[in-house]
Order: structure tokens, then C-alpha cells, then sequence
């Protein structure tokens, strides 16, 4: 018998007519599959501080509704309680999808039921993407960090790259738990679920980017210090996609004073950006030889993506580079190569290619042993916004990112110095041994 059809779905996308149906689906399929798949809400709410037990009951409920003391009728989106033994968490859940911002007054309300309700936490679940862990996107939520009740976040992007990091990394070994886990995530990734990615730097991209090349940016604009709050989102997205890639929990390196106050860390970056049109930003991925700096420079309209690290101290300068060369024998020629001397302030610089042919090359005229390499990789800057036509700046960066970490940064390993060595000597020089024989 023939006939056309489509394969049936778990979470089906069609009937979505507007933003209040795709927040409650989306509400729903999330919260259902967390009751479902373990290792997925594990992964997600153990971090929150829910138990980790493999056992633990997961149950899940949607459209929750609460009466406050005032007599307003508050109805958060979903209540997720993780059980084991004595032990119990409860989180109330508020979900928002598409362009909805998160609504201070709404996390307000949810926070002060959860008090009276001797619940564990809030978690908020938006498109935002949170700057930094721990600091939440909403201005003007005041939550003390010894609060009895916590407010979190959880960005869609951050929860699709959990989601995909236990089905194609980690494994699910129940093969029903895997099926569901893989319903979601191709939910999660049709553009009607309205879990979008981070795909915009905001209206006043093109004009900051511009003003930036020629020198006319004034740190007070807000359009600057907008564009500046999105490149820290920016970042923090390329951690959480590619970590979803190779299935590790990539980090932005953010230092410690900017994680105690936010409106600092945006500074640094609005200065960096007016005085040399530049903004930075720094990745970490584990058991990785060093941290990988991205630095999108708007004057020149290049992204450079580097790592720094020591070279190995047990062999001479010209085998210290061939050690380099031979881990990037396969990359491509024009990536650059600057070895440090010791105490030198300014590097010698090559291409990988020009290396490959002459190590010497790397060692300067003065042919000092390098301590230290830097490798980089420069590609052109996507201009505007995505389209059909030609990349973005955000495709861009994504896949320099991903194309320094593939080529370059996977494929060094670290020089582990040698081991100490027993002295081994003979029965003579033993009986000899003064100290032995006192």
C-alpha cells in the first residue's frame, strides 16, 4: 500500500498561533521530559541543588496556580519537584520564548510564593543569555546570595546544549529516555518552538561598528554599552555551542572582579571598545593545553582567535619548535606562530608554514631557545546581520571559534617534564658512602 505521511511526533510544532501557545508548549515539553529522563534532569537541576540520586523521582506540573496574602492570583508556567529518601526540591518555573523578556514584577511574586511555600528556588527559562554564572539577566532583581530562596536562569540555548550533550556525547542508555531526549532537542531546534539562538547584536550593531572603525565612539552612548552587553552574551553563547559540539562544559573565562559586579565587567569592555575598537573575550575547554582568546577587532574588521603556552624547557630551541609544528602538521599554512624568548617583550613571528620548511625561522636572528608560544588564527568579520547572501559577524565568530579549536587547539598536547630519577649504584659506592657507613 502506498502512501504519504510524516512521522509521528512526540512534541509536534503545528498549531502554534501565537507566542502565549508556543511558551506553554514549550513550558510542557520541557518539564515533561525532565520528569522523564534522568540523566537529563540531572544535568540540569543537581546544579541547582536538587539531589543527584539516579533514583530520584522527578515529577512535573504546568499552569501551577497560587494565591498571594494581597489576594492576587499569581500562575507561574511550571513546578518541578526532585525527591529521594527525606530529601526534596522544589522549583517554580517561568518560561519565555521568542523576543519575551522576563518580567521582574512576575519573578517578584514567584520568589515570595516559594517563600511561603518553603520551595527551594525560581528558575527563569528565556532566549536571554546570562553574562556570566550566577548573575541573572533581569536588571533589578535583588536576591541576596544567602537568600533561603534562589532565583536562576537557564537560557534555551544553555538547556538545548545540556540536552544534546547527554543524548550524543554522554549516552542515555534507556533507549525509550534517548528517543524522548532526542524529541526535545529536534523540537528545541525548529524556529516555531521559539527557543531561538543568539543570532542578533542588536539594532545598533551596524552604527557602533562603524563609528568604531572611525574612531567617533562615546563610552556614555547606550548603543555602545548595549553592543558591549551583547558581545558578553555573545561569548557566553559560543561556550554553550561548542561545548555542545564535543560534548564538554566550555566556559567563559571571566575574571573575579567582574563576576562580583556586573556593571564593571561592562565597563572594561566599553573601554576597550572606544579606545581601540576592540572587545575580548577568553574560553576555556577542559584538559585543553591553555585558555583560547577571541578578540573581534572592529577596525580592522578581523576576529582573531589565540592560545598562549609555554614551550618545552628538555630539548634545544629549534626542537622546541619542530615539537609545535609536528602537532600542526595538518593545519593551514597561514596560521601564525609568534615564539617568546625569555625576558623578550616582542615575539618573532612566522607563519606555520614557513616553520614547517625552516624551525629556525622561529628563533630570530639572536637564535634564542623560545619559552613561549602564541598561535593565532585571523579570519574576516561578517559585517552585518545574517542573511541568505553571506555569514554574520555572529556566524562568523561562531566559526572561527570552532575552526581554531578543530584545527589548532584539539591537537596540542602539553610536554610533561620528566620524571626524577632513582640513582641507582653499586655495592662499592654504597660501602663508600660516608654517610652510610656512620
Amino acid at each position: 500500500m502506498e502512501f504519504s505521511a510524516q512521522q509521528a511526533r512526540l512534541i509536534p510544532v503545528a498549531g502554534m498561533s501565537g507566542s502565549r501557545d508556543a511558551e506553554a508548549r514549550a513550558a510542557s515539553a520541557l518539564l515533561a521530559v525532565l520528569s522523564i529522563v534522568r540523566p537529563f534532569s540531572k544535568a540540569l537541576l543537581t546544579p541547582l541543588g536538587a539531589t543527584g540520586g539516579a533514583k530520584a523521582t522527578v515529577e512535573a506540573f504546568t499552569e501551577v496556580s497560587f494565591d498571594l496574602p494581597d489576594g492576587r492570583t499569581v500562575r507561574p508556567d511550571g513546578l518541578v519537584s526532585v525527591s529521594f529518601g527525606r530529601r526534596n526540591f522544589v522549583a517554580l518555573i517561568e518560561v519565555k520564548t521568542g523576543e519575551a523578556k522576563l518580567d521582574l514584577e512576575q519573578i517578584n511574586a514567584y520568589v515570595e510564593i516559594a517563600r511561603l511555600h518553603d520551595y527551594d528556588c525560581v528558575v527563569t527559562v528565556s532566549n536571554e543569555i546570562a553574562p556570566s554564572p550566577g548573575v541573572h539577566p533581569t536588571d533589578g532583581l535583588r536576591i541576596r546570595s544567602n537568600s533561603r530562596v534562589q532565583v536562576h536562569h537557564m537560557s534555551w540555548s544553555m538547556i538545548l546544549a545540556e540536552a544534546v550533550k547527554e543524548h550524543t556525547h554522554r549516552g542515555v542508555d534507556d533507549p525509550e529516555q534517548a528517543w524522548i531526549l532526542g524529541e526535545l532537542i529536534r523540537y528545541l531546534e525548529h524556529p516555531y518552538s521559539g527557543a531561538l539562538e543568539f543570532a542578533d547584536m542588536g539594532t545598533n550593531w551596524t552604527a557602533v561598528r562603524d563609528s568604531a572603525r572611525e574612531g567617533t565612539l562615546d563610552r556614555r552612548d547606550g548603543a555602545v554599552i548595549e553592543v558591549c552587553q551583547r558581545w558578553d552574551q555573545l561569548i557566553r553563547f559560543a561556550a554553550l555551542r561548542l561545548g555542545a559540539e564535543i560534548g564538554s562544559d566550555v566556559q567563559e573565562v571571566i575574571p573575579k572582579a567582574h563576576r562580583a559586579d556586573r556593571q564593571h565587567r561592562n565597563r572594561v569592555f566599553v573601554e576597550s571598545l572606544c579606545d581601540g575598537g576592540t572587545l575580548m573575550g577568553t574560553l576555556r575547554v577542559p584538559d585543553t593545553i591553555a585558555d583560547m582568546v577571541v578578540i573581534a577587532d572592529l577596525k580592522a574588521r578581523l576576529v582573531t582567535v589565540s592560545s598562549t603556552f609555554d614551550a618545552p624547557r628538555d630539548r634545544g630551541g629549534r626542537a622546541r619548535i619542530s615539537w609545535l609544528t609536528r602537532q600542526l602538521r595538518d593545519t593551514e599554512g597561514s596560521l601564525i606562530v609568534e615564539t617568546y624568548a625569555r625576558g623578550a617583550r616582542v615575539p618573532v613571528v612566522s607563519t606555520l608554514e614557513c616553520l614547517l620548511e625552516d624551525p629556525r625561522l622561529g628563533l630570530g636572528e639572536e637564535r634564542k631557545e623560545p619559552v613561549r608560544f602564541r598561535v593565532l588564527r585571523r579570519s574576516e568579520m561578517g559585517r552585518g546581520r545574517r542573511s541568505a547572501r553571506k555569514p554574520g559577524f555572529i556566524d562568523a565568530l561562531l566559526d572561527a571559534v570552532n575552526i581554531f579549536y578543530g584545527d589548532v587547539l584539539q591537537n596540542l598536547r602539553a610536554v610533561l617534564p620528566p620524571a626524577p630519577r632513582l640513582e641507582r649504584r653499586t655495592d662499592a659506592e654504597i660501602e663508600n658512602d660516608p654517610v652510610v657507613a656512620s
